[in-house]
């Protein structure tokens, strides 16, 4: 059967300035709504280049407690690498559709990777007004490189040089994370798989949406991973909920967003939050993000650190299977 993306959905709707009804969210979702209008905080923005240690730690805390998200600048990406992950995902999502199928995820298949549209189960039948494209880009054990693009040319390398210096970046707020805590710096990595998180990358393409004030891009979730870094276009959207609330989340060049995961918030045994937030799309312009989400390795198991846990703080998270939480998140099933 052959899946209709919302990309071509998107083409025929600019012209009728209406979108089919199953991307017409309740009203309890509709952004139109939903987002706050009034006077909000802004999300921290942490200099990562801080020189004081314990100044840069009690940020990162403090943010990952109150909020579950932050931005960092000063990451010590190179604005170039950024830019050129950019173009190079934008050239795919303006291919014609029949060069994008060619790494159209395997039916069937357990792995989410490859091109595709909808990712979770709606019970509601609803859905998001996005494509996607997802792949690993690190451990090399993990690649496949059928799900990465051969068009453009220099797809592999912009993705290649990303994935080394965005693994410094994670190493760094993890150690942060950990100290925070009160622990080792390595044990949250540790924690979360070591050496052997996956990294995985997923872009997100939003069209044009005639109707922004009904469509949701991706409907509120928190992450499942332990980390989610993330790139964003020039096309506000991304939203987070702090205190009952959806406020947007402010443009910032070259920075990059830090989403705390669910297994964060595991390991942390619920002193650091997963982040509840969704994405807005734009009627004038196409919306992306480059998110990398640092996931433990399928069998790895996970669970509050032992060094968290004593009599007067019992676990609040079962320890389990990555592999087998994911299963339960994709599907809707208790945990």
């Amino acid at each position: 059967m052959e899946v209709e993306r919302v990309q071509a959905i998107a083409s025929l709707s600019l012209t009728t300035d209406t979108i089919p009804a199953e991307f017409i969210r309740p009203e309890k979702e509709q952004p139109a709504i939903t987002t706050f209008r009034g006077p909000v905080p802004e999300i921290p923005t942490i200099d990562l280049s801080d020189p004081d240690q314990e100044n840069l730690v009690r940020s990162i805390v403090n943010a990952s407690k109150e909020w579950g998200i932050f931005q960092v600048v000063n990451h010590g990406v190179p604005t170039d690498v950024i830019t050129k992950l950019q173009a190079v995902g934008k050239e795919f999502f303006e291919l014609p559709p029949e060069e994008k199928e060619v790494y159209a995820k395997i039916p069937g298949s357990q792995s989410i990777e490859g091109y595709g549209t909808q990712l979770q189960k709606d019970i509601d039948g609803k859905k998001p007004w996005v494509d996607h494209l997802f792949h690993k880009i690190w451990p090399p054990s993990t690649i496949n490189y059928r799900f990465w693009p051969k068009n453009p040319p220099s797809y592999r390398d912009a993705n290649e040089v990303y994935a080394k210096y965005i693994r410094e970046v994670a190493d760094k707020l993890f150690t942060s994370l950990s100290l925070g805590l009160g622990v080792e710096g390595h044990a949250l990595k540790e924690g979360a798989g070591g050496e052997d998180i996956v990294y995985m990358l997923k872009i997100n393409y939003y069209p044009p949406c005639p109707r922004p004030d009904l469509a949701l891009g991706v409907v509120a979730h928190t992450d499942f991973c332990s980390l989610t870094i993330l790139v964003p276009n020039e096309v506000p959207g991304l939203q987070v909920l702090k205190d009952d609330h959806w406020i947007d989340a402010k443009y910032i060049p070259n920075a990059l967003i830090v989403h705390i995961g669910d297994q964060i918030e595991i390991l942390s045994n619920g002193v650091y939050r997963s982040v509840l937030h969704r994405s807005t799309v734009d009627k004038g312009k196409a919306r992306m993000s480059w998110p990398v989400f640092l996931e433990p390795p399928g069998e790895f198991v996970v669970g509050p650190l032992p060094q968290l846990v004593n009599e007067e703080n019992p676990p609040k998270y079962k320890a389990k299977k990555f592999k087998d939480y994911a299963y339960c998140k994709l599907n809707k099933l208790p945990q």
